[in-house]
């Protein structure tokens, strides 16, 4: 029924919808009404032989493509839980991977770089305003996304975050107000972003996360190995609307279970992002 719904709205024809899934038309319409039944909702108008989304239909669209994703991973074995925390190994097209291990939030009071920890202390005394004056020596280390019905937005790309010292401040430039899908890595790569994203957002909690995969430095570069630590936290617009925040930090201390970084290249030299001392002007009273 999923499957259908997603491609039926990707499409909104039902003869294409049909030969993508290799189905007929009856199953097709059949799938559509019992998930509209189920929902409570119409997700289509047909209007003149052209389907057209509903409200209903856009605002279930991001969470269903989500469900297809998390399914095929599941069903692959690429998303599994270790000690009551998600791990993922997925294996990506041109010989890619990508590992991921939720750690303990305790892991962050032990860490020497300063920057997790600063950030955390920030968001902590800021009550996570995004624009409160705490949170202005780390601010340029942020990511900050928004959610909509296309998904997550990055709406704010700092000059100091992973991402600039990276791809560089033109390529991160160009991907603010864009669906996570456009951002490096591509749609696999997005899927597989999504479900710590909707956990935080969920939940409204803080996450910690360790991740080595490769991704491209340039459009027409090779993919080089990638190894951070990534801080995810909610945060508050000035209007009180969520935000998330990502914060990255680029190294190769990571500890994921089955990852041995002994035996993976390392990353160049010149990717590291420097441990630089923050010192955050904390107002206790």
């Amino acid at each position: 029924m999923i499957r259908s719904f997603t491609t039926l709205a990707e499409t909104l024809n039902l003869s294409h919808a049909v030969a993508e899934l290799n189905s007929t038309r009856q199953t097709v319409r059949r799938h559509i009404a019992q998930l509209e039944a189920v929902k409570g909702e119409p997700l289509f108008t047909l209007e003149s032989r052209q389907y057209h989304l509903t409200e209903a239909g856009r605002l279930a669209l991001p969470e269903a493509r989500d469900l297809l994703a998390r399914g095929r991973s599941w069903l692959l074995g690429q998303i599994s839980h270790r000690n009551g925390l998600e791990h993922v190994h997925a294996e990506l097209p041109e010989g890619r991977c990508f590992w991921m291990q939720q750690r303990p939030m305790g892991d962050l009071w032990a860490l020497e770089r300063p920057l997790l920890k600063a950030a955390f202390r920030a968001w902590a005394l800021s009550d996570g305003e995004l624009e409160s004056e705490i949170m202005q020596e780390v601010r340029p280390f942020f990511m900050v996304y928004r959610d909509s019905p296309n998904g997550w937005i990055c709406i704010e790309i700092g000059d100091q975050s992973s991402y600039v010292t990276w791809s560089g401040w033109v390529a991160a430039r160009s991907s603010l107000g864009r669906n996570m899908n456009v951002l490096p890595g591509g749609d696999d790569f997005a899927h597989l972003m999504i479900s710590p994203f909707e956990d935080a957002a969920t939940h409204e909690n803080t996450r910690l996360d360790h991740i080595y995969t490769q991704l491209k430095r340039e459009d027409d570069g090779p993919y080089l190995p990638i190894y951070y630590q990534r801080l995810l936290l909610p945060g508050r617009f000035p209007d009180g609307t969520f935000a998330l925040i990502s914060v990255v930090d680029r190294h190769h201390d990571v500890e994921i279970i089955g990852l041995d970084p002994n035996d993976r290249p390392r990353m160049p030299d010149d990717a590291i992002m420097k441990e630089i001392s923050i010192l955050p002007k904390f107002d206790y009273k």
